[in-house]
């Protein structure tokens, strides 16, 4: 594998993205579909909303939980490797789950093993595709995460016509089938070498930005470990110990705790829209078709802010960018329980899958912004990680409000508030850190900040302070007549 200097932004790069495309449509669209088999788990099993809406959470559960287990496999063996056994899981949870006799065997199957399958090929191909673009990060996100948007659009009324042809047993054994795609998925997943990433320890021990502690421990592993002796060309990951510091990173802390909200607010969504649409009177087709359009204007969320916020006008305000489009979609969810007929649902699904889209494709983006190229594998896990309990969560809760009051109004605005409090957390946080900046900028004042370096013997020692301009000319006029002397 060759090491490049920099994200080469194209070439294989654009196979990457290809890849990814089809790697979120056999994973995000198909978690999507599951919402279509609602109805027919419930009609079959003779369950209520809450049991039955466990089947999704788990799904979502477990994509999101064993997250970190995909990024460690892609870091430790390799990307190609676990998406692979990635697909073989997800597709035998699929195909194991049309032979169900109970929804406790459908959250085994359709649940854990097909989402244990899906956390092992998501974050790792999504992370795949930051190592290979970096100017056109953005846009190379929006067409990958679009193929959650474009999967729904297509597999919605595949998924509704395979039920009325072959049953829901039927169909399931055919996405078992579908899902297998996600191995040739894996084959493209070529790894690449960053020199940012990577460094021997030599090299690593040149760099003036490097500890002293940790230089230290770098000379003790080079001579206490006979491993890198034995491989002197093996890559010493600076990344391989301090692969999670980015934990302790307020920025990082803030986005984790509106993720929280944000997963929680967002999930419900796709698993009742259908069962709701129904509610109020819409036909199976016409529910299944909200989905279709929630998946395509999904699509041009991705890509048009993909595109915008490459833009160099936008380029230094993702973060606002990602705030809004997540608070709109939190308002749309509070208006959700007063839209009660066909003509009405269809601009909520226009609205809700565009900005959808839009903060999806900027979560990686900003991931990315926040701890570096380098560590976006791992933060990308934890990221999807902090989705899960949420995921797990909030359909359940719904669920339970829908059964406890008989509407779907308290399960939506729940969902709504909760998106809302995510953006607003993200505003408050940037605000907040404005205003320390402007205050240590006003106790600062025109104060320059001056690096003074000397040398005793072949020790070089090196102080920063603030000094005004008297202050640096004593400092002048004293080493003069130190060195008279």
């Amino acid at each position: 594998q060759a090491r490049h200097s920099g994200p080469p932004d194209g070439g294989w790069g654009w196979m990457i993205v290809a890849g990814c495309f089809l790697v979120t449509i056999c994973t995000r669209a198909v978690t999507r579909c599951i919402s279509i088999f609602f109805v027919e788990f419930q009609a079959y099993f003779g369950q209520d909303y809450a049991r039955t809406a466990w089947i999704h959470s788990i799904v979502d559960c477990a994509t999101m939980l064993c997250a970190p287990l995909g990024s460690l496999i892609s870091n430790h063996l390799s990307c190609q490797v676990g998406i692979m056994l990635g697909g073989l899981l997800a597709s035998t949870g699929l195909i194991l789950s049309s032979f169900a006799t109970s929804l406790e065997h459908l959250y085994l199957s359709l649940g854990v093993l097909t989402g244990l399958g899906f956390a092992l090929c998501y974050s790792p191909a999504i992370a795949m595709v930051g190592k290979y673009f970096n100017k056109r990060k953005a846009l190379a996100y929006g067409i990958a995460m679009s193929g959650s948007g474009i999967g729904t659009f297509i597999l919605a009324p595949v998924v509704q016509l395979l039920i009325e042809q072959f049953s829901w047993r039927g169909a399931l054994l055919i996405l078992g089938g579908f899902v297998l795609n996600l191995c040739v998925c894996g084959a493209l997943m070529r790894p690449i070498s960053l020199k940012e990433d990577c460094k021997t320890a030599p090299e690593f021990l040149e760099q003036d930005y490097v500890p002293e502690t940790e230089k230290q421990d770098l000379k003790r592993m080079s001579v206490c470990s006979p491993l890198i002796k034995l491989w002197p060309h093996e890559c010493l990951c600076y990344c391989s110990w301090k692969e999670y510091d980015f934990l302790l990173m307020p920025d990082f802390m803030v986005l984790a705790v509106s993720v929280l909200f944000m997963a929680y607010g967002c999930s419900p969504l796709f698993v009742y829209l259908v069962p709701y649409a129904l509610s109020v009177g819409v036909s199976h087709q016409q529910a299944a078709f909200l989905m279709s359009i929630l998946g395509v204007i999904d699509i041009i969320g991705n890509v048009t802010f993909g595109w915008l916020t490459d833009r160099r006008c936008l380029k230094k305000h993702r973060y606002f960018c990602y705030l809004f489009a997540v608070g709109m979609d939190g308002l749309c969810c509070l208006f959700l329980p007063v839209l009660q007929s066909f003509p009405l649902l269809v601009p909520f699904s226009f609205t809700f899958g565009y900005f959808d889209g839009a903060y999806v494709t900027l979560i990686p983006v900003m991931t990315a912004d926040v701890v570096g190229t380098s560590l976006l594998s791992s933060a990308l896990g934890v990221v999807y990680f902090l989705h899960a309990i949420p995921y797990l969560v909030s359909p359940p809760v719904a669920g339970w409000l829908v059964d406890t009051t008989g509407s779907y109004t308290a399960s939506f605005l729940l969902c709504g508030f909760s998106m809302i409090f995510s953006s607003a957390l993200l505003c408050f946080a940037r605000l907040a850190k404005k205003i320390k900046r402007m205050h240590l900028q006003s106790l600062t004042g025109n104060t320059a900040l001056k690096q003074h370096i000397w040398t005793n013997g072949a020790t070089a020692y090196s102080v920063t302070a603030e000094l005004d301009q008297k202050e640096v000319e004593f400092l002048a006029v004293d080493t003069n007549s130190c060195s008279n002397r």
